[in-house]
């Protein structure tokens, strides 16, 4: 039975609202540990409780979080691409063992990368007024990685690329096109301060990676599709040419025998001088 009017657009939202808190759920169920050891740290009564927690964070990350993540987002590309009424637990579960891999070992890259920006960031931030600016350069490739994380698993999910391709082209699509990633930078951290600060425990946990999974593919999806479009404008422009090239020559065939037969003289009086030279 399909609703119509203000009946069918609430069911609409009621959907919706369902799919997207089923699948953040199942990502947080999936990256337990990850969240677990973040919570305790956060409620520990120590100041350092925070610290103490990150180096099992940082080591438990690749093998939970970014798995689960990766499934997260090969359900959002199924929204994203029209394929809205998928069944929830079968995608995500099975992309997150086609994904398993490659995430993990993306997981890997990302941490050792967050750990080598983190150190040197603090390092150079104790050091004297003229050190201290290389911090702030720091800062600027924690937004390009954390822009890069976003494409990482968008790619890695639409796809089908080597783990050193993907993350590569991550890199490269964050650097190369701003505008969209300042946009998928400020977005996403709008949802993330909201779901945060405004309703912490409800948001995250039923709203918050699911909704952030939706917007960042459908931010790829766009500009990935607008680089087809071009890519194509491209070749039919250049198959245009060709096509109008091969009509010039088919419509004047003497001048292309005279020019042939130009070519073949000169090639024989080049022969010829060649032979006396030798001789």
């Amino acid at each position: 039975m399909e609703f119509r009017g203000v009946m069918g657009g609430l069911y609409k939202i009621s959907e919706w609202i369902m799919r997207l808190s089923v699948i953040n759920l199942l990502w947080m169920l999936c990256s337990i540990p990850v969240f677990f050891f973040g919570f305790m740290g956060l409620v520990s009564p120590s100041p350092d409780g925070l610290k103490a927690m990150l180096p099992i964070i940082a080591v438990l990350t690749p093998f939970t979080l970014f798995p689960a993540t990766s499934a997260m987002f090969a359900v959002a590309r199924k929204w994203v691409t029209g394929e809205e009424d998928v069944p929830l637990l079968k995608t995500f579960f099975r992309g997150y063992k086609e994904n398993y891999k490659q995430s993990m070992v993306g997981g890997i890259f990302f941490v050792i990368i967050f750990v080598i920006i983190s150190v040197n960031y603090f390092f150079y931030l104790k050091q004297g007024s003229s050190l201290k600016l290389l911090a702030v350069l720091f800062i600027a490739f924690t937004v390009i990685i954390i822009i890069s994380l976003f494409n990482f698993f968008s790619i890695m999910v639409h796809l089908h690329m080597k783990i050193f391709q993907i993350l590569k082209n991550s890199i490269l699509i964050s650097i190369g096109n701003p505008i969209n990633s300042i946009v998928l930078l400020l977005c996403n951290g709008a949802i993330l301060y909201i779901c945060v600060t405004k309703f912490n425990f409800f948001l995250v946990v039923f709203f918050m990676g699911s909704i952030m999974a939706t917007f960042s593919f459908w931010q790829f999806n766009r500009s990935f599709t607008k680089l087809q479009i071009k890519q194509q404008e491209l070749e039919e422009k250049e198959l245009q040419k060709l096509e109008e090239a091969e009509a010039e020559d088919e419509a004047n065939p003497d001048d292309a025998v005279e020019d042939e037969t130009e070519n073949r003289n000169s090639s024989v009086s080049l022969h010829k001088n060649d032979e006396k030279n030798r001789e």
